[in-house]
């Protein structure tokens, strides 16, 4: 992985279902008080140009297909971190009729960050834990072979003429 890319994560956020409590944590680490970008964290508003994607509330029938097509338009590879306990396992709205429970059963989580809301500093911590993990999967997919079959084209070879003409 390019320096650029592991020093500059661009980070998408999707809010699920939340109280509103992890949103403004989240919006206060991209103060000047917390200062993401001194790590090169870039928030982004479109999940076609992230790199990671933090959810924050509890995943529910309504908003579940609009998260699964987030994360599908994300570029490979990605990775999610969960903020605080509602995406996580559905916090105190787990047994509500309409909540599925947390981000996990709809899309594959990589980080998760406790907390009611958690702390803009545990918050930070996640966000570069995510990176960590972006690079590992980054160095991976560079090995892998691509999913969709590629044909191979290599040129026919140039005959060789017997009478050389200079």
């Amino acid at each position: 992985m390019t320096k650029a890319i592991a020093r500059s994560p661009w980070v998408v956020h999707f809010n699920c279902n939340s109280c509103n409590g992890c949103d403004i944590e989240f919006v206060a680490c991209l103060t000047p008080i917390y200062d993401a970008e001194r790590f090169g964290v870039v928030h982004v508003g479109n999940p076609k140009h992230a790199d990671v994607l933090v959810v924050t509330g509890s995943v529910n029938h309504r908003n579940r297909h609009v998260l699964k097509n987030v994360y599908d338009q994300m570029p490979s590879p990605k990775v999610v971190v969960a903020m605080g306990v509602c995406p996580a396992t559905g916090g105190i709205f787990a047994d509500c009729y309409n909540v599925l429970g947390g981000a996990g059963k709809v899309i594959p989580v990589d980080v998760f960050v406790p907390g009611c809301p958690p702390r803009p500093e545990a918050m930070l911590d996640g966000i570069l834990e995510a990176v960590q993990i972006l690079s590992r999967k980054r160095a991976d997919s560079v090995s892998e072979t691509p999913d969709l079959p590629v044909k191979s084209v290599r040129p026919a070879p140039v005959p060789v003429n017997k009478e050389e003409k200079c």
